[in-house]
């Protein structure tokens, strides 16, 4: 599930307008239909105060993700990257993949 889509599902899930969201989290209801098309990648603690004012939590969770052509050493490399360190990552996979969209 992509920012775009949990951030909507949450907000009608609760029969809240994107206005009503907007001025609960002290932004504009143009960045939240931002963040709802995916025209803007959120940070992870603006996804989880959106969710915090609608009731929730954002949890985050490491899961072991396919192989591809990694060798055994980057493998083992990641497996010890702190959590900061897998967010800051996944941060700027998010930025770069927003951008190639943009592009298109």
């Amino acid at each position: 599930m992509t920012a775009a889509e949990l951030i909507r599902s949450a907000r009608l899930r609760h029969g809240i307008s994107q206005a009503s969201l907007a001025r609960r989290c002290r932004t504009s209801q143009t960045q939240i239909s931002r963040i709802e098309r995916a025209e803007v990648s959120p940070s992870v603690d603006t996804l989880d105060r959106l969710l915090q004012v609608m009731g929730q939590r954002l949890e985050l969770r490491a899961a072991p993700g396919p192989r591809g052509n990694r060798s055994e050493g980057d493998a083992r490399a990641d497996a010890e990257l702190s959590a900061s360190e897998c967010l800051e990552q996944a941060a700027e996979l998010s930025y770069a993949l927003t951008a190639i969209a943009s592009a298109r």
